[in-house]
């Protein structure tokens, strides 16, 4: 397996274990627990957005294109109706 396909696969992994970490906590009442798996999640967002920059520097990574104004104006829109 090669590097690029590792990290693809390591971003996505992470990316699911963040929202199980959310359903999680959000269903949570021990407020101890709760905070150990917030403090999860936020190490785990930390090291993906360090992993998806070296995938991003390496060229493994393209983000979508900037949305234009209009583009955010319109989708704001729709959620305010």
């Amino acid at each position: 397996m090669d590097e690029k396909t590792m990290v693809n696969d390591i971003l996505g992994s992470v990316k699911a274990d963040l929202t199980a970490y959310q359903t999680a906590i959000s269903e949570t009442e021990n407020m101890q627990l709760r905070q150990t798996l917030q403090q999860i999640r936020n190490n785990d967002e930390s090291f993906q957005y360090e992993l998806f920059k070296v995938a991003q520097t390496k060229g493994y990574y393209q983000p979508a294109q900037k949305a234009t104004v209009t583009e955010i104006q319109t989708v704001k829109t729709e959620l305010e109706q």
